[in-house]
């Protein structure tokens, strides 16, 4: 090994090697900025409120449920399983990269709605063999789907035997629920928590009633909702208006100061906080 110490450099290449060594240090002050403004940048997005969509009763309008399709973003689509588009759908929606539900028809207390029920449906007169036999056919028409959420049921989500019938069958298939929330009286969170199902609830139907003004009032609502809890859920359903509202809504998202994401990704964020939480209660 040679030693050649700095007072044996020549004086003009010292001197340039000063230059260089500001030159690299000023190169290396603005990486370490760049990457410090980079993970800044990652923890606001990580710790934006939060939203998810979920676009019900797919599978009946091919010409709506496709324009639906084509909002932004990792939306939900919730396909009636027995539906004449529903396996159409079901494709188009896992090529685009979106999400997969199956919108389980369930019975109403409402007997003038359960005409809307449609084949696949689960109701309160059968027994745990019919029950179960009806639900592994839907289940098994759309094997794309990663979870369930109930289309209308606010009369089987308040009976717990029926409901335990479901979450064992979703535990058993490794699917999430979603409770549509039909009726307050909904015994689905506390079933599914019982089963280890991971579980969410909507917070706001976007169009119950079909005018722009409204279903916007109840866009912004959402947004309301996930600043106030962190995270919220919204359903809609592939309505002209819904989806124009949603198209210029979706491209907006900065302004709102909210993220879009999955549902998969705010159940996995949700049950990752109740795990560092219940690590925390017990230290």
């Amino acid at each position: 090994m040679v030693d050649v110490g700095l007072n044996r450099i020549p004086p003009e290449i010292s001197g340039h090697s000063g230059i260089m060594m500001q030159l690299l240090g000023a190169v290396l002050g603005i990486m370490l900025a760049f990457i410090a403004a980079g993970e800044a940048s990652a923890d606001v997005t990580a710790a934006m409120p939060e939203i998810s969509i979920i676009i019900d009763d797919i599978g009946y309008r091919l010409r709506d449920d496709r324009r639906a399709l084509a909002l932004p973003g990792t939306i939900a689509y919730a396909i009636m399983p027995m539906s004449p588009n529903a396996q159409r759908m079901s494709r188009l929606a896992t090529q685009e990269g979106k999400v997969v539900l199956i919108h389980l028809s369930m019975q109403s207390i409402y007997t003038d709605k359960n005409r809307f029920l449609g084949p696949g449906a689960l109701t309160l007169g059968m027994n745990r063999e019919q029950f179960l036999r009806i639900l592994g056919d839907d289940l098994r028409s759309l094997p794309d789907a990663v979870g369930v959420n109930n289309h209308m049921g606010s009369l089987l989500t308040q009976h717990q035997g029926q409901m335990e019938w479901l979450m064992e069958a979703l535990n058993n298939d490794n699917k999430f629920y979603i409770d549509s929330m039909t009726i307050r009286g909904s015994v689905a969170s506390k079933i599914a928590q019982e089963n280890q199902v991971p579980y969410l609830r909507r917070d706001v139907f976007l169009d119950n009633r079909l005018n722009p003004a409204y279903i916007q009032n109840q866009f912004e609502h959402l947004v309301e909702l996930a600043k106030l809890k962190g995270r919220a859920v919204a359903i809609g359903h592939p309505h002209p208006q819904t989806i124009d509202v949603l198209m210029k809504n979706l491209t907006e998202l900065d302004r709102y100061g909210v993220r879009l994401v999955s549902l998969p990704d705010m159940i996995k964020d949700q049950s990752d906080r109740k795990f560092v939480r219940r690590v925390s209660l017990s230290d």
